[in-house]
């Protein structure tokens, strides 16, 4: 039913490496390479990083920052692949890889990369996910109807982003009437 973490990691390897080829040298800070130990990504897959803490936006994906941690970096190369995927609702709930994805398809696909979680989970339960309040590195706010979160410092969401799916947004919205729940530890 839901593709293996290998393959979804390969993936993620394989669109951090095409963002780094189409970026402009200017934009990265450092190259960061995860291999052996750090969960399946061989010592060549290399993936551009940025100075700071924020990650930053070059062209309509993200960059993560080099001092996050590898998890948070995967959710992030994670959410780039499927970036120019359209919004389907109730897509990327069925299987991971999908035609498009809801909100909360696309929140739970990111987390996914970064091994937050096994499954897909709906707004209603990202509610009640892991926990509560703000995280140092990734948040996701989710009510009764939608689901986003911010990951490094941008906004991965549906709504109030480029194009007409899943996108990184530099503009935070308002957290009125969101639970904000956060990965321990991150």
């Amino acid at each position: 039913m839901f593709e293996s973490r290998e393959k979804l990691r390969a993936g993620i390897a394989a669109t951090a490496v095409a963002v780094a080829l189409a970026m402009a040298p200017a934009a990265v800070q450092a190259y960061s390479c995860n291999g052996g130990s750090t969960g399946g990504m061989s010592s060549s897959e290399c993936t551009p990083t940025v100075a700071g803490a924020k990650a930053r936006l070059v062209g309509a994906k993200a960059i993560p920052p080099k001092s996050a941690p590898l998890r948070v970096k995967r959710v992030i190369w994670a959410a780039n692949r499927i970036e120019e995927k359209p919004y389907r609702y109730g897509g990327g709930h069925a299987r991971w890889n999908d035609s498009g994805y809801d909100c909360s398809g696309a929140v739970s696909y990111a987390l996914h990369g970064g091994d937050f979680l096994d499954s897909p989970l709906p707004s209603g339960s990202l509610m009640r996910w892991e926990r509560p309040g703000l995280g140092k590195w990734i948040t996701v706010f989710a009510n009764g109807g939608h689901a986003y979160a911010v990951i490094a410092g941008l906004r991965w969401d549906t709504s109030m982003t480029p194009g007409d799916g899943p996108g990184w947004s530099k503009v935070m919205r308002s957290r009125a009437g969101f639970t904000a729940r956060h990965p321990r530890g991150f």
